[in-house]
């Protein structure tokens, strides 16, 4: 709102795409939105190697696929969970702030990019533009820029490098007695599933200026 904060805000390249802020990440790992005052609720995922989570579906057993820590974005308006993932921090009020779509667009028909996204988004619909909005910044995610797959692990994967013996030891580990491959599979280190793991909320993200607007999503609520 107060064109003050860029989604590098709260994920930025130079950590892995999540909150840069180290302070904040060991102190409650909530960061401040654009309104001075107004936190999040959460710790910011990383904005890397998403693109891959299913829409949201039950499988008989749980709920599988969607993004954002509760599945709320859930693929089933536009295909894509990560393309309506990124709309959701622009009209957040403890995030961007911005207070509709139609300031959104308003405000990036008034940027320097205007003709590319023009071209990009030609529908001059406002939901079809805030949904394409959603698409190109899926899209950049998605990208080998952000999602490089470029760890030693990944060269590993392809022969080109070789673990050291600890990192033997770990992976023996992760993979049998520590039990860590049977939600964390290999590749992404994910199934796309939530789990409760009977933590208790954080005191220090409790306190905010704004509504609540982290409500139980209504796949959840039944």
């Amino acid at each position: 709102m107060n064109e003050n904060q860029a989604c590098a805000a709260c994920h930025a390249p130079e950590v892995g795409w999540t909150g840069p802020d180290q302070a904040i990440n060991a102190g409650g790992a909530v960061y401040e939105g654009s309104i001075l005052g107004a936190f999040g609720d959460r710790k910011p995922p990383a904005a890397a190697y998403a693109g891959d989570s299913p829409i949201l579906y039950f499988d008989g057993t749980k709920w599988v696929g969607g993004m954002f820590w509760d599945g709320r974005a859930t693929g089933w308006t536009l295909g894509d969970p990560l393309a309506e993932q990124a709309k959701g921090p622009f009209l957040n009020p403890k995030e961007q702030a911005i207070p509709d779509a139609a300031t959104l667009v308003a405000k990036v028909l008034a940027s320097s990019y205007k003709d590319l996204f023009i071209q990009q988004c030609p529908d001059a619909d406002t939901l079809e533009r805030y949904n394409c909005i959603g698409r190109a910044i899926a899209a950049y995610e998605r990208s080998a820029e952000v999602s490089q797959f470029t760890s030693k692990y990944d060269y590993w994967l392809k022969g080109q490098a070789r673990l050291t013996g600890q990192e033997l030891w770990g992976l023996s580990l992760f993979r049998g007695k520590g039990q860590c491959a049977a939600c964390h599979l290999e590749g992404l280190f994910t199934d796309f599933t939530y789990d409760n793991l009977g933590m208790p909320k954080n005191p220090k993200t409790q306190c905010t200026t704004t509504p609540q607007t982290l409500l139980i999503p209504a796949w959840a609520a039944s």
